[in-house]
């Protein structure tokens, strides 16, 4: 190799032409070539065997890398280029070997040419270059004559690959009347072809299908609308075909295409309108609140939200009878009953509907107005009504002691119909099954039937009916209640029975007894009593009466010195009256027993005879008793576990019947067995279980 200068990295030429490189170890400054300048820093080589006149730093290899097409398709392996060394002599004693990526199975050398062939179909897109590495030995020893380079093999891109939409086909959307330019989507196309080499990658697109309705940037893809006012109600769906071509669109380049659908979205462009400008429905005067008379419908070309309507009454004498409302399903208007309807008070109806878009697009307003108006006529129907009573509730106050017969109110009741049929009148009797009353079926007259007891029943709620003589099926009702009102049936009486007891050394104007009364009636300005003793027992000389005039009285002693032996019970008549009109009055008897007493007024005895009665004890008697066995078992009680603390009325009544008690404890033996032979043992046995 001859060079001038230094050594840098060198272009040369061989065998077809094949361009290789070399890595050198020094620069170029002015290299020539066959006496020719050429650029610094490249040189032309030519391969030789002859020997270099020139001296060489250090011998290498002078390539770096080969450029092979791919695709080929010819039968012969493809020339790739030639390796050689500047120490072999064309003897065939330099030995080439190659090794790396695709030695051997996608490229061969020739171990005494030096020569490289490709001998499988080689693509830039399924691999761009190998990475290989070569050696020179001394083929009869083996030694290696060169350190092992390494160089590549790049594959040199052709046009086979035609541009690809990866994404496609692609769906977009535009809103209708558009402005023209208006971006609508990017396509993109993907081309396998090596981008840094010629054009095989260099895309263009264009339109094949969808003019004049949109356009594509050559260079972005992007699609974008070209013409005014694409309106979806007349074209609603568009299919537009973009091509992508290589080679920047020239003629031989490859192509491929996509397809984009676009679809024109809708804008509320188009104001409602409704088909019908007058309406004609009818409805029974009996149709319930909110039941629906019929349907109004303002069509709109658009869709959506854009197609939403709200209808209002704007105007009739029908705006108070009817109402209307939006189906959000169907965009109808639905007019229905507001109040209950009479054929009678009136038999039609006119009602202005106007049905209009809520939502509204301010550029479209020149296009509107945006509502339309119907007429609607609605003819009310005549049905066959059951009687009305009026008024439609009734209260009557009747006294409980009215005579039967008596007539207390009288109901009425008519046909609301034009034919105004006659009414006959009658009691439901499931709201009366005692029958009190009774009702003329002519008159509508309501009376009793039974007597009336307030303290039995004083509310009736009935119901009377009113039907057509000439249609039985056609039934009105109306609630009737009845207060009962009290009067003065009822005399005052001694809420229960009355037993007193006086003491044997009791003075006179001494307190032994308070009582009261009740009545069954309810006068309207309260109960009041009165107490006084019976006309009989007017000049008793041992009790008398105080009127508290509270509904209470006092039972007071008018002398002293009562005595058992004397007379041990008193009975003593007292006549109760109330403030009614008529004033009632009861007698009640109090009973009085006489019993011996201390000092303190405790009582000692109330008359002995009487708890020596085997079998008919006196309720005194009885109660005396059972005072006596409870002070008994409380005494035993402190006995063992100490004072118990009890209350003040317990306390009075052990002191006032201890005494007695006491007595009769001592004697059970032969007083109690008298009583009840059980007693005493009773009496034992509960001593015995609380001392224990």
């Amino acid at each position: 190799m001859r060079t001038s200068g230094r050594m840098s990295n060198a272009k040369s030429w061989l065998g077809l032409g094949m361009s290789l490189y070399f890595w050198g170890l020094m620069d170029l400054t002015t290299p020539v070539l066959s006496g020719k300048p050429t650029p610094p820093g490249k040189l032309e080589v030519f391969l030789s065997d002859k020997p270099q006149s020139h001296p060489r730093t250090k011998r290498s290899w002078v390539w770096n890398q080969f450029f092979v097409l791919e695709e080929y398709t010819g039968t012969d392996p493809l020339y790739v280029g030639k390796l050689h060394s500047d120490m072999d002599r064309g003897d065939g004693s330099i030995k080439y070997i190659l090794s790396g990526e695709g030695a051997g199975v996608v490229f061969t050398i020739d171990d005494t040419t030096g020569d490289i062939h490709a001998i499988q179909r080689l693509d830039r897109e399924e691999r761009a270059q190998y990475t290989l590495r070569a050696q020179a030995l001394d083929r009869r020893t083996g030694r290696p004559m060169e350190p092992e380079s390494e160089f590549i093999i790049k594959i040199q891109d052709i046009n086979d690959n035609e541009p690809k939409f990866l994404d496609g086909p692609y769906v977009a959307t535009v809103p209708e009347m558009s402005p023209v330019g208006t971006s609508v989507i990017r396509v993109t196309a993907t081309d396998a072809d090596d981008p840094t080499y010629g054009n095989s990658a260099r895309v263009v697109y264009s339109i094949l299908q969808g003019q004049p309705y949109f356009s594509v940037d050559s260079k972005t893809g992007v699609i974008r609308t070209a013409l005014m006012n694409m309106d979806r109600e007349a074209k609603e769906n568009y299919e537009v075909i973009v091509q992508a071509k290589d080679m920047g669109g020239q003629l031989g380049g490859l192509a491929g295409t996509t397809t984009v659908n676009i679809t024109l979205s809708d804008v509320n462009d188009n104001p409602p309108r409704f088909p019908q400008k007058h309406y004609q429905m009818s409805v029974l005067e009996s149709a319930p609140v909110s039941s629906t008379v019929g349907r109004v419908f303002a069509k709109d070309l658009d869709e959506g939200i854009n197609a939403e309507m709200k209808y209002t009454i704007v105007d009739g004498d029908g705006a108070d009878a009817f109402d209307i409302n939006t189906d959000p399903n169907f965009q109808v208007g639905i007019i229905t009953v507001k109040k209950p309807l009479s054929f009678e008070r009136k038999k039609s109806y006119t009602l202005k509907v106007e049905g209009a878009n809520p939502h509204l697009e301010m550029r479209f307003l020149n296009l509107g107005p945006f509502q339309d108006t119907t007429t609607v006529h609605i003819s009310v129907e005549d049905v066959d009504e059951p009687p009305v009573f009026d008024p439609g509730f009734y209260f009557v106050e009747v006294p409980e002691d009215v005579a039967i017969g008596t007539t207390i109110q009288i109901v009425s009741a008519k046909d609301p119909d034009v034919t105004n049929n006659s009414i006959r009148y009658s009691i439901d009797r499931s709201s009366d099954p005692g029958r009190f009353f009774y009702v003329d079926i002519t008159t509508g007259a309501l009376m009793t039937a039974r007597p009336l007891d307030r303290e039995e029943f004083s509310w009736h709620n009935i119901t009377v009916l009113a039907m057509e003589m000439n249609n039985p099926s056609q039934v009105g009702s109306v609630p009737v209640t009845i207060k009962v009102l009290d009067v003065n049936d009822n005399a005052p009486e001694f809420p229960r029975f009355y037993e007193a007891f006086v003491c044997e050394n009791a003075k006179a104007g001494q307190l032994i007894q308070t009582v009261s009364a009740v009545d069954q009636d309810d006068p309207r300005s309260g109960q009041h009593f009165y107490y006084s003793l019976a006309p009989e027992a007017a000049n008793n000389p041992n009790f008398t009466v105080r009127d508290n005039q509270d509904n209470t009285a006092r039972i007071l002693t008018r002398r002293s010195g009562f005595r058992q032996q004397d007379q041990s019970v008193f009975y003593l008549p007292i006549l109760i009256s109330d403030g009614g009109q008529p004033v009632l009055s009861s007698t009640g008897t109090l009973t009085i027993q006489v019993c011996g007493c201390d000092d303190e007024g405790h009582v000692l005895s109330c008359s002995p005879e009487a708890y020596m009665l085997p079998v008919s004890l006196s309720r005194g008697a009885l109660i005396a008793i059972l005072a006596c066995v409870f002070v008994l078992l409380d005494t035993e009680r402190q006995a063992v576990t100490g004072p118990s603390h009890i209350s003040g009325a317990e306390s009075g009544l052990k002191g006032r019947q201890a005494p007695l008690c006491i007595s009769l404890h001592l004697s059970s033996t032969t007083l109690l067995p008298n009583v009840h032979p059980q007693l005493p043992e009773a009496l034992s046995a509960t001593r015995r279980e609380i001392t224990g």
